[in-house]
């Protein structure tokens, strides 16, 4: 879209599709039924890890809120007020959903685990734990289950590694439900040694021991969602590979002779802000040169990947900017993040 044309309504959606918001949704419905269920099994056994594993669910379906407004309010086109468009309030509102996993869930579950390092209470109804963490675990599973799929579908178009796709993506909110379901599984599986070693041994250090191992865990999974989050926030630069890529795309226009400067910048999942100077082909008037470099404009931002390109005319004296790759021109710039790109060159960005 050009900079003077008419921006559309600030409640229509984004370019791009709703995986996120259907994984968001599903994991939403999961965390509440698991986070009702482990609240009563803490309360039926007064074990350390279901109640660690409660506070876990809560702060997870907590977080799914958060999650829910940033594809909302993050899927905004852009207007006048913000040209850049509404996507990184995705980061900000995944920020605040890293914090609420870290402040609900991990502390909670530390300091509950440390104060029952000296209790000597009998464990009592653990069929219902087992019971619990069983049924929660096919919850959970089916929340991950969507969220890997999501991921490999994309890891698998620029392959990558699910898991490094997970945690070098734009997208934010895949990167959250997916961190905090598979952390939610591995506590499931702690609480259950908890609760396990707690009935074999009859000793209650095991189960706060439990409570502690789960609110690490949290924590270092909130610690990586905030610092991915952050530094997307703070606009790190992009990798060579990535600029060679977009400059061959550039490039590639029968209407451009070469390129001088290049910047490109993610200003939310899978949408870059892209300012270039470029020397045009031919020697026309000015306001013929106008017209073409705006229909170059035109033509980059026809990708759903490309928030805003903005074009100007390189000086005389200017050196030429050379792509230093030789993978494939992409066509689009497909949620690829700095290391991804590196990882296999530009053919990665082809979708």
């Amino acid at each position: 879209m050009p900079p003077d044309s008419a921006a559309p309504a600030s409640g229509a959606t984004s370019k791009g599709g709703n995986g996120s918001l259907v994984t968001v949704v599903i994991a939403f419905g999961a965390n509440l039924l698991v986070a009702l269920a482990k609240t009563v099994a803490s309360l039926m056994t007064g074990s350390a890890s279901m109640v660690a594993e409660a506070a876990h669910s809560w702060a997870d379906t907590g977080n799914e809120v958060f999650l829910l407004i940033a594809e909302r309010r993050g899927g905004k086109q852009r207007d006048a007020v913000h040209p850049l468009g509404y996507g990184r309030e995705t980061y900000i509102w995944s920020m605040f959903a890293a914090f609420g996993l870290f402040t609900a869930g991990a502390i909670v579950s530390i300091y509950h685990g440390i104060t029952e390092l000296g209790s000597d209470e009998p464990p009592r109804d653990l069929l219902v734990g087992y019971i619990v963490l069983g049924v929660s675990a096919l919850l959970e599973g089916s929340s991950f289950l969507q969220a890997y799929r999501q991921a490999h579908g994309a890891a698998t178009k620029r392959r990558v590694p699910v898991l490094r796709h997970v945690l070098q993506s734009s997208n934010p909110t895949l990167r959250a439900v997916f961190a905090e379901d598979a952390a939610a599984l591995i506590g499931l599986f702690l609480a259950f040694l908890g609760l396990f070693l707690h009935q074999v041994t009859g000793s209650a250090i095991w189960d706060a021991l439990g409570s502690i191992a789960v609110g690490v865990l949290l924590g270092v999974v909130a610690i990586i969602l905030i610092d991915r989050n952050r530094r997307f926030l703070l606009g790190e630069s992009t990798s060579p590979e990535l600029e060679d890529a977009v400059l061959a795309e550039i490039l590639g226009k029968p209407e451009v002779s070469r390129v001088t400067y290049l910047h490109l910048e993610f200003v939310g999942p899978s949408r870059v802000y892209l300012v270039a100077a470029i020397d045009m082909q031919g020697n026309e008037a000015e306001d013929a040169v106008a017209v073409r470099l705006r229909a170059v404009e035109d033509q980059l931002e026809a990708s759903e990947y490309i928030e805003e390109a903005v074009l100007t005319l390189s000086q005389p004296g200017d050196a030429s900017l050379v792509p230093r790759g030789d993978g494939e021109v992409p066509e689009v710039i497909k949620d690829g993040t700095l290391e991804d790109v590196s990882s296999d060159g530009a053919g990665t960005l082809r979708t």
